[in-house]
């Protein structure tokens, strides 16, 4: 087989050419960083298991109709994907404070939020991705108001849905973060879904001990880590040997269960 042509190397993943046109080759590695990227090391394993759970995702994400840029996972590592121009923001969206915005407004970690809470951070390491507001985004052009409001909208549906998701399994799914970018047909683009979703992008917790089943392993120095991916793996039946994942629960019932009762995370 050819050498394939390498276009660009990130933290957690590798982009090569694509067979075909408008298809690139996302390579899934081991490598952890924190803390824009001043923490560095690596969990065994983690990119095939962020491969298979993203892959999962984006599948069932697809039949509720989000269109994303996922075509078909290639082997235990990699992925064909659609070619996109990514847009230059971080889409956060969180349901219970924990991690920076606990930090900045002082919220005890573990609390649900009146509502589900969106955020938008330029992607930019040199800056340390700081975040900005819509005006902002308006301002230099980063995205249409259109494209805004169909980011928005999707990030909303995907929240709902991968609550839902989570939660069947006895996760609960506190933040997230998204990345989206257009595609074009010849003068018209639209935007779809893109990156990936997992552990690394996710904060997973238990529902019952508040324990974390995500990065927030590696970035505390907690351990456990390869356990804590390979965990939400076997739960979506994603591991050799396990039943398939459940199925999704009523969100309404869910959301209500995080107002009464929410599990905080162990110290």
């Amino acid at each position: 087989m050819s050498r394939r042509r390498q276009i660009y190397e990130g933290k957690a993943k590798i982009l090569y050419e694509g067979p075909e046109p408008g298809t690139i080759i996302q390579y899934f590695k081991d490598d952890a960083t924190a803390f824009n990227a001043q923490k560095k090391g690596t969990i065994n394993g983690k990119g095939v298991i962020n491969n298979r759970i993203s892959e999962h995702v984006f599948l069932r994400l697809s039949h509720i109709g989000i269109p994303t840029h996922f075509i078909r996972r290639l082997n235990m590592r990699e992925q064909l994907v659609r070619q996109v121009e990514i847009i230059p923001l971080e889409v956060v969206v969180r349901n219970v404070a924990a991690g920076s915005l606990s930090k900045r407004l002082g919220l005890e970690e573990g609390e649900p939020l009146p509502h589900t809470l969106i955020e938008y951070y330029l992607k930019s390491d040199e800056l340390q991705d700081p975040m900005v507001a819509e005006e902002h985004i308006a301002c230099f052009g980063w995205a249409t108001h259109e494209e805004m409001q169909d980011i928005s909208s999707m990030a909303i549906r995907v929240n709902d849905f991968l609550c839902g998701m989570f939660a069947a399994i006895d996760i609960r799914l506190v933040d997230f973060k998204l990345e989206f970018g257009r595609i074009w047909d010849q003068d018209y683009s639209r935007v779809i879904l893109a990156d990936e979703i997992s552990p690394d992008n996710c904060r997973l917790w238990d529902m019952n001990s508040g324990e974390k089943l995500d990065k927030d392993r590696f970035r505390r120095d907690l351990g456990g880590e390869e356990e804590a991916y390979q965990e939400v793996a076997r739960r979506l039946g994603l591991l050799q040997g396990e039943d398939g994942p459940g199925e999704v629960f009523d969100l309404s019932a869910h959301r209500s269960k995080l107002r009464t009762t929410p599990a905080k995370p162990k110290k």
